[in-house]
């Protein structure tokens, strides 16, 4: 990936059942039409089916790091891969978990040819999960997310801290609050490598308009 626009559908009820797909494949048309990379993390039971359905990548909003075989409830990710997943979220602010996890999660994924993005809430948080070399890490400061307050803009020096705190060892992207194209243009000019988006695009009137419009923030 080289900037990826990741679109995460949580499980707000907008893109619940049917509407999973429908979501998808407005993510896929804008990606053919403006040549963005777009990624979509769909609610975890609808995973395989979205991947049949799009061409476009799909990455799980969670795994965990257990063991393939008798861990029932477990989300490993194998078995992720194995319904079309390429890559997942880790750490999000909404389903936290310890520095350990993150680590053995991140170092299977990376045998599995799997692109991983741990979520960080603050520079310092960036600079302990960059240890773990991950394909990414999202600055995600959890009082801005769904605010429709966004980070490039409300606290962009995160964004920049951030960086740095990386030291290269992996890509910063960002996300929380980000609901227009100037969101996302200012981000960019920070330095961020991708977009994380959730409601921004969830709860828009006009899914295929606003994920246009954001799209067009990334070129």
């Amino acid at each position: 990936m080289k900037r990826p626009l990741i679109i995460n559908f949580k499980n707000y009820e907008e893109a619940s059942a049917s509407n999973t797909v429908k979501l998808a494949r407005a993510a896929q048309k804008v990606a053919e039409k403006l040549r963005v990379e777009i990624i979509v993390a769909p609610p975890q039971p609808a995973l395989a089916l979205v991947a049949k359905s799009v061409s476009i990548p799909v990455f799980c909003q969670h795994v965990d790091g257990e063991n393939d075989g008798s861990t029932t409830g477990y989300f490993v990710p194998s078995i992720a891969k194995s319904y079309g997943a390429v890559g997942s979220l880790i750490n999000h602010s909404e389903h936290r978990i310890e520095l350990k996890s993150i680590a053995v999660t991140v170092e299977r994924m990376r045998k599995l040819g799997m692109t991983s993005v741990v979520c960080a809430r603050t520079p310092h948080e960036v600079m302990e999960m960059s240890v773990f070399e991950p394909d990414y890490v999202a600055i995600e400061p959890p009082e801005l997310i769904g605010s429709g307050k966004a980070v490039s803009k409300e606290n962009p020096a995160i964004i920049s801290k951030s960086i740095e705190a990386a030291g290269g060892r992996t890509k910063v992207i960002c996300g929380a609050g980000i609901t227009d194209k100037s969101d996302i243009k200012a981000a960019i000019k920070l330095g961020s490598r991708g977009i994380l988006v959730a409601s921004g695009v969830v709860k828009a009137e006009s899914w295929i308009d606003k994920i246009a419009e954001l799209a067009s923030g990334m070129k």
